[in-house]
């Protein structure tokens, strides 16, 4: 992993791809951020509570948001809408990153997680040059699952009721890709 992470992630606060761009929140985004985070089926598979107000959706960008480095709102480029967050946790000490998003149910299935994803992992080898990117979601939710794996990564297993979430024990779905993974050339099928 490179020494000044904040430096890149400082320089990466808005990364752009085909069609998003990811960015930091502003307050002007609240609307968009309640609309995600009040709905239930966008958060049935989440840790996180949700939100019931403007004033809550405005307290979670300052409070949380606005201040932290390898946190992005994915933006709709064409429209401007927020749909979602991706996000990253370095872990120093084993030269590595976890990675998490959501995103707003009305834009499921539209390939939009997964073009977020890519981007950030491509952050995470090309820029910090970690050795190892994992990621997480719970049974229940294999489209998660299906974003993993179109960025290359791999299921590694399952660990069972390992997270309590809203009252339930859940089992979690581990996936990861390591950095000899990422730059092995792909094999072509001729």
């Amino acid at each position: 992993m490179v020494k000044n992470h904040n430096e890149v992630l400082y320089k990466n606060e808005q990364i752009e791809t085909q069609r998003l761009i990811l960015r930091k929140f502003k307050i002007s985004d609240t609307a968009d951020i309640l609309e995600y985070g009040s709905d239930a089926e966008t958060l049935e598979h989440v840790g996180w509570p949700g939100l019931s107000t403007l004033e809550e959706a405005q307290a979670i960008i300052y409070d949380r948001y606005m201040a932290r480095n390898g946190l992005w709102a994915i933006q709709i480029t064409d429209t401007g809408k927020v749909i979602g967050l991706i996000n990253l946790h370095l872990n120093h000490d084993h030269d590595k990153v976890a990675l998490g998003y959501m995103i707003n149910r009305q834009y499921w299935g539209m390939g939009y997680a997964s073009e977020a994803l890519k981007a950030v992992l491509y952050l995470c080898f090309e820029g910090l040059r970690v050795n190892r990117v994992e990621a997480e979601h719970y049974t229940g939710n294999p489209a998660s699952g299906r974003v993993m794996e179109k960025v290359g990564m791999k299921r590694e297993g399952v660990t069972a009721k390992s997270h309590l979430v809203k009252g339930v024990f859940r089992d979690v779905v581990l996936y990861g890709i390591t950095w000899d993974d990422y730059f092995r050339p792909a094999v072509l099928d001729l």
